[in-house]
């Protein structure tokens, strides 16, 4: 790499940067108003506080450096994605779906991360045990933390959202502000296609409270009078099916001029009575009940994973009781009743001002024409062919004359199923191995996966069943692979597989002898081609036989569990990855001793571990300059005096999911540059098969450098910087967004 003349704050000193450009046409976009100044600035600053107290952040201690709290951590992720809901240059739909985001990342938050809190674990397995006294305090702690984010995510929702949403013609209208006719249409849709499917369930001896699973939508009743035989059974439970839509657009005759919508929990509220006739309803609530959701099954002692983890899911809606949603006027005796029967404590009661499952707002955003929405989405963005590529010649040709990168979702993942469509139809292709993690359950790739094996190849799959949320679509596709005869084998025992490697094997005319020649392809992301259109990642092709020699061994350490060799290239979690990170940040830090040139520049989603979190202080407190990009949760505190000065810490919230793990190292002339499919967390070091590899390409390292670092590091949109509180602020300024300039480089689209 070239070194840079001149070191500035928030650029890379050891490379040459070659700024993003800026279009007349972008000016405007780049640039926020004041007043979107001003609700950033009284947004920015999260004390998590509670109405009686506030919640304590970690402080600054010169004599040793206190680690922030993983769930304040991971809160504080979802109060910068909360934020972009106040943001004005973001468009008004867009806006919706990031309140929807926030929503699906609480309820997972309460499905995995709460969990622990509540329920203590046994070495091998969960005992289901009521609340332990010795967690409690831990639990009632994080619950007071997402209380005030629910808080304000609701009172965004309902003080920002739903104006902006009425001025822009689009109504969720309640029963009260619905006119006659639209009430004739909601009664005559409850009658014919939501009343037939619900069955108030009167609780009594003979009819205990029901299994309600996780996350559905149901309604408690207090009930007046008798039942038809005579007895006073006050409380009712009512289940909705999930089959029923969650919201229900207005005909247009009936609304003109508008996009009008109800939501089911106000259909039904308006007609429950009609569930009871003969009774009188005293009270009532909507509610919804989230559970541990922790897939885990005894891998030691299954004989077959893959049907241990089927017979698991069916069990998964119906685990522990972690939180309790209700309305906000639910009667204090229905809530307690609530807490009661699924064994909860007060903390664990959420009770919302709007619907219990903001997440299902997304199917309003689905529900309006795009023809009709085009100020309120983000302008379409087609990603492009990466110009490196030629689409008129074989891959395995072109690889042969060097290494080539896609920059994803900037350019397009289709060079991808191009590789395995040409190795597909190839006759000289032998075998085809990889490596799936989140295909999805509709997937182009593991069609092709499929019709190989079909061709007579030799076809060995690597599916991670053990995908959190994604079991049932991978064991799908593991038993079609396994039909069609093709080797599925499900990692290590104990370890989940996270690595991204596909590695084809072709017969080929070297000097008038055939020899096998290996490509590979190697991904800091899933192989999911919708996704891909989503976040943020980088992939490299290549054919380098060192590299992919290391490939190879992986894929036989995964299938056959044998020792595996000395690795060239590759860091492999969870033997090497963990040994080299600390070895080369080490390496900088006696750079740093040595007065000679220091720096560290990392991209990942989370760093969690505290073991390489002390080695970049050492490294910092040496004197080496750290930036770390840190998209989620972060414990390292920044800025802390005499400890933690020379790191900064920031993280990018855009239009994309920002997910490329890239790892710049420099201690003194020596610089090393690598991609990753791990973060910087316990889990992915020591608890999964994970790969890092190195840029051994001199034009496709500057080029990592120049879109994938060096922009993020100078982001002014988009980015936000942490304090050594653990608190983040928007980084305002003049710079350009990241992903704004990389879309204008490499799109056709006019941004």
């Amino acid at each position: 790499m070239k070194s840079a003349t001149k070191q500035s704050k928030g650029s890379l000193p050891v490379v040459q940067v070659k700024p993003l450009k800026k279009t007349v046409d972008s000016q405007n976009d780049e640039k926020i108003g004041s007043k979107e100044k001003k609700i950033v600035r009284q947004f920015a600053q999260h004390k998590l506080s509670t109405k009686n107290k506030t919640i304590p952040m970690a402080t600054a201690d010169v004599t040793k450096p206190v680690l922030l709290n993983r769930e304040e951590a991971i809160l504080q992720f979802n109060y910068r994605v909360l934020a972009q809901v106040q943001r004005t240059d973001v468009p008004l739909l867009e806006r919706l779906r990031y309140l929807c985001i926030v929503s699906s990342n609480i309820d997972e938050f309460f499905e995995v991360r709460l969990p622990p809190l509540l329920f203590p674990v046994n070495e091998m397995n969960r005992v289901k045990n009521p609340i332990s006294v010795s967690s409690s305090q831990s639990f009632e702690q994080v619950c007071a933390m997402a209380h005030t984010l629910v808080e304000q995510q609701y009172a965004l929702y309902n003080n920002v959202l739903i104006p902006a949403l009425s001025e822009a013609g689009i109504e969720i209208l309640q029963h009260s502000e619905r006119n006659e006719a639209q009430r004739e249409w909601v009664a005559a849709f409850f009658q014919s296609e939501v009343r037939p499917l619900l069955i108030p369930i009167g609780l009594d001896p003979a009819h205990p409270f029901p299994q309600v699973a996780n996350k559905s939508l149901n309604f408690i009743v207090r009930l007046k009078g008798k039942d038809a035989f005579g007895r006073e059974n006050h409380i009712a439970i009512v289940k909705v099916p999930r089959i029923l839509p969650r919201v229900i657009r207005l005909p247009k005759k009936i609304a003109p001029g508008k996009h009008a919508f109800v939501l089911l929990s106000s259909v039904i509220r308006a007609h429950l009575f009609e569930l009871f006739p003969g009774r009188e309803i005293d009270g009532f609530s909507q509610f919804r009940v989230t559970r541990d959701s922790d897939l885990w099954v005894d891998e030691q002692e299954a004989g077959n994973l893959r049907q241990a983890l089927r017979s698991g899911l069916v069990q998964r809606h119906f685990g522990n009781a972690v939180r309790l949603e209700v309305a906000r006027a639910c009667p204090i005796e229905l809530s307690s009743f609530l807490l009661n029967q699924f064994k909860l404590p007060e903390q664990a009661l959420f009770k919302v001002n709007g619907p219990v499952n903001l997440v299902r707002l997304n199917a309003l955003i689905e529900a309006i024409e795009p023809s009709t929405a085009k100020e309120l989405v983000f302008f379409p963005y087609e990603p492009a062919w990466p110009r490196s590529v030629n689409p008129q010649l074989s891959l395995f040709e072109q690889l042969k004359q060097g290494d080539f990168m896609l920059h994803l979702p900037f350019e397009s993942f289709e060079p991808t199923l191009v590789f395995l469509r040409q190795a597909v139809a190839d006759p000289q292709v032998l075998a085809i191995k990889q490596t799936i993690y989140r295909a999805g359950s509709d997937s182009a790739l593991m069609e092709l996966l499929i019709q190989a094996a079909q061709r007579g190849k030799e076809v060995t799959v690597v599916v991670e069943l053990k995908a959190r949320f994604d079991e049932e679509a991978n064991i799908n596709w593991a038993e079609r692979l396994e039909q069609v005869g093709a080797q599925v084998v499900y990692g290590v025992v104990g370890l989940k597989t996270h690595a991204k490697m596909l590695l084809i094997t072709r017969r080929e005319s070297v000097k008038a002898s055939k020899q096998l020649m290996r490509y590979a392809h190697l991904s800091t992301g899933n192989y999911n081609p919708r996704t891909a259109r989503l976040y943020t990642d980088v992939a490299m092709f290549t054919a380098n036989p060192e590299i992919t020699a290391d490939v190879e061994q992986v894929f036989q350490h995964l299938a056959s569990q044998s020792k595996i060799q000395t690795l060239k290239h590759l860091w492999l979690a969870p033997f090497t990855l963990h040994k080299q990170l600390i070895e080369h940040i080490a390496s900088v830090r006696d750079a740093a001793l040595g007065k000679k040139p220091a720096r560290i520049v990392a991209k990942m989603n989370a760093l969690l571990d505290n073991s390489v979190i002390e080695a970049l202080i050492e490294a910092a407190r040496a004197g080496a300059d750290i930036d770390l990009i840190v998209r989620g949760a972060c414990t390292l505190p920044s800025g802390l005096k005499a400890y933690s000065e020379r790191i900064r810490v920031r993280s990018v919230i855009g239009r994309f999911l920002e997910h490329s793990r890239v790892f710049y190292f420099r201690a003194a002339k020596q610089e090393s540059l690598y991609l990753a499919s791990a973060d910087w967390m316990g889990r992915n070091i020591f608890r999964r098969i994970e790969i890092a590899w190195p840029i051994l390409d001199k034009n496709i390292r500057q080029r990592i450098m120049d879109e994938v670092l060096t922009p993020y590091l100078q982001d002014g949109v988009d980015a936000w910087l942490q304090h050594s509180d653990g608190s983040y602020t928007r980084a305002l300024s003049e710079q350009p967004s990241a992903q704004q300039a990389l879309m204008r480089r490499y799109g056709n689209n006019k941004l």
